[in-house]
């Protein structure tokens, strides 16, 4: 699943080729993609004779603003956009075409058929979900140490699935939450309440260093991604941890480890990122 620097790359790329464009006719070829409206014709009404003003994000979620409107659409597994000239052939699995004035097309595709799309009047996305209940911003200067502590410090839960929680902070996924963890030298497993303040420092370091590396890298393509115009991201060849199992440590130089933490395939480093003491007990009395 994109996450938030393979999402905030779509953005830009989206932003650069189709800010102005004016919406001739919708065409969509998988209604169950639709979310509000759910019916296809009316959702093609709403949006016939529209000016896209620009692409925003927030967390995960694109944001298309138009005049008037807000689309407001999830990529989830595998879903990509791209920008065509009308008599090129669609491709396979193109569910939704927004067809502009100047002869150009708009399509998305999506192989698993999971992603979104919510239309809201301007300023009423913010309210409804699915971007009501979204946390911090972690590239957002309203995104301080404070602001992180306050929202997850004192949580008993182990900090990985935390910090894979939106309702707390937005667009961290899998990788980027391994990536940031083993930076910070924590172990996906601590309880969130048993890091110490120097800890808290060096996780909220590394999650802004980790995303902001990755956006200048236009994402990780690891599977599917690739952006507006078809490039593959390139942060997948930065990555200390995550898909490396059995490689050695770029520190320490012992073999990444693959666990389970929260129902999510997690990679660390076992000599970087110590293993709690509870948990170490545990495996020593064999229980």
């Amino acid at each position: 699943m994109p996450e938030l620097p393979e999402v905030e790359t779509v953005r830009r790329t989206l932003n650069q080729l189709v800010a102005g464009k004016r919406i001739e006719r919708v065409t969509v070829s998988l209604p169950r993609i639709l979310q509000r409206p759910k019916e296809p014709s009316q959702f093609a009404e709403l949006l016939v004779g529209r000016t896209i003003v620009s692409v925003e994000r927030r967390g995960k979620f694109l944001r298309i603003l138009l005049d008037g409107l807000v689309l407001v659409s999830h990529l989830r597994m595998e879903g990509r956009y791209g920008v065509y000239e009308q008599d090129e052939p669609v491709e396979l699995h193109t569910h939704v075409r927004f067809h502009f004035e100047d002869g150009t097309e708009l399509r998305y595709k999506d192989v698993r058929q999971f992603g979104t799309m919510h239309l809201f009047r301007s300023g009423e996305e913010l309210e409804l979900p699915p971007l009501n209940k979204l946390g911090l911003e972690p590239l957002d200067e309203s995104f301080t140490l404070k602001a992180f502590k306050k929202v997850l410090a004192k949580r008993t839960t182990k900090i990985k699935p935390l910090l894979l929680n939106q309702e707390y902070v937005v667009g961290l996924g899998n990788i980027y939450v391994d990536e940031a963890l083993f930076t910070a030298g924590i172990h996906p497993e601590r309880p969130a309440d048993s890091l110490k303040p120097a800890e808290w420092t060096k996780l909220y370091e590394a999650v802004r260093f980790t995303l902001s590396r990755a956006v200048e890298a236009g994402g990780s393509s690891i599977k599917s991604y690739v952006n507006g115009e078809g490039d593959m991201g390139r942060f997948q060849h930065e990555l200390l941890v995550y898909g490396r199992k059995d490689e050695p440590c770029s520190k320490c130089g012992r073999c990444i480890e693959k666990l389970v933490v929260g129902g999510r395939g997690t990679h660390i480093c076992t000599s970087c990122q110590p293993i709690p003491k509870s948990r170490l007990s545990v495996k020593l009395n064999g229980k």
